[in-house]
């Protein structure tokens, strides 16, 4: 059971504080199919990466760079350092600046983002890490949140809440999963786990029943909703107003815990490849965005297609490591939400030409004088 709460761990994270309200935006009700498919491509992703963190080490960037080398993982490593982190833990911010801002009944949700991020800055600074238990413990209580949120409102859903369906058309429904992307982004990082345990499929198969009902669950119970803090709604109709405080605390602590983790773990992975500054480029990062106004949608997005890019890269790494027919289905599905974001595909597109370009211009400055 412990590596089970280990892999929910490593994919249930804040971002589904604010998802569903981000989905609803982009297709309406019908973004609960974006839910089921995405749910249903996460089976193939556990499977194939499961598979892999059993026969090969170093996670993401070491599968890729067993099955294509050293260069190629390179700009995997770089789409989380540049990307991936920075986006990821600026849109987990104000996602928690939100929520503690509607508890406290007013107050600006930026600034209040702003000062948790300030604080993991602080905390990362001075050394301090959220452990990985510590952090198990945060997502088991974001886990039973949204189990009893989903448990008192399903018997209230009727189908007016899914009417009109698919008010921005059928084509939203992947603009819908491309947000949506983030919530399941992880199991990539969940491999880095499976050798440490004796069953790590076991885990894989457990953990894909608990996301699948937390999940299907928040999507039926938020269809429709208008709401940015769709999860303290949920539990607002349970509790009466006493939940604000309660939502407001694991919102921060939540917050706070996954900011600190992904700071600490870019740093790490940062310091691997040459790459340093990531507490500076997050801080230039939330400057830009407060400065141009950028939306919280558009944060989630860019962090959702880096991810998707790191995802389809550990994929191509199944289908040549584990010749795999599973990891393949898996990898032309990844590359069909790719698709879905339009020109944000930029983004993981020029930093991997850049993280190229750097790798072949540092192996073409001399070295030195031979000793032959």
């Amino acid at each position: 059971m412990r590596l089970t709460a280990m892999y929910v761990g490593a994919v249930l994270g804040p971002g589904v504080l604010v998802l569903p309200a981000l989905a609803d935006e982009a297709a309406g009700p019908a973004s609960v199919l974006a839910w089921v498919a995405l749910l249903a491509l996460s089976v193939p992703i556990a499977v194939s990466f499961a598979r892999l963190g059993e026969r090969h080490r170093g996670g993401v960037t070491g599968f890729v760079g067993t099955a294509f080398g050293a260069r190629a993982a390179r700009p995997v490593a770089w789409w989380f350092y540049l990307a991936g982190v920075p986006f990821g833990v600026l849109g987990g911010a104000l996602v928690g600046g939100r929520y503690i801002a509607h508890a406290l009944g007013g107050g600006d949700p930026a600034l209040i983002g702003i000062l948790l991020l300030a604080a993991a800055f602080a905390a990362n600074y001075a050394g301090l890490r959220v452990s990985a238990g510590v952090q198990v413990l945060l997502v088991g209580l974001l886990a039973v949140l949204l189990a009893v949120a989903i448990a008192y409102n399903v018997p209230s859903v009727s189908r007016d809440d899914f009417q009109p369906f698919a008010p921005h058309g059928w084509l939203a429904v992947g603009h819908a999963a491309v947000v949506l992307f983030f919530a399941f982004s992880g199991w990539e990082a969940a491999s880095n786990l499976a050798d440490e345990f004796t069953d790590p499929r076991r885990a894989t198969r457990r953990t894909l029943v608990v996301v699948a009902v937390l999940y299907l669950g928040l999507a039926v119970t938020t269809a429709g909703t208008t709401s940015d803090v769709p999860l303290a709604d949920l539990l607002e109709r349970a509790f009466g107003p006493s939940a604000r405080l309660v939502t407001a605390v694991a919102a921060t602590l939540l917050t706070f815990g996954a900011i600190n983790t992904y700071l600490a773990g870019g740093a790490r992975l940062g310091g691997r490849h040459g790459l340093t500054g990531l507490l500076v480029l997050c801080a230039v990062l939330t400057a830009v965005t407060l400065r141009l106004d950028v939306e919280l949608d558009t944060l989630m997005r860019v962090a959702s297609t880096t991810l998707a890019a790191v995802t389809a890269a550990g994929l191509a790494a199944a289908v040549k490591l584990l010749r795999s027919r599973t990891a393949a289905f898996a990898l032309g599905c990844t590359a069909l939400v790719l698709a879905f974001s339009g020109a944000l595909l930029a983004v993981p597109l020029v930093i991997g030409v850049a993280a190229l370009v750097s790798a072949r211009v540092g192996s073409a400055v001399p070295a030195g004088r031979s000793s032959s």
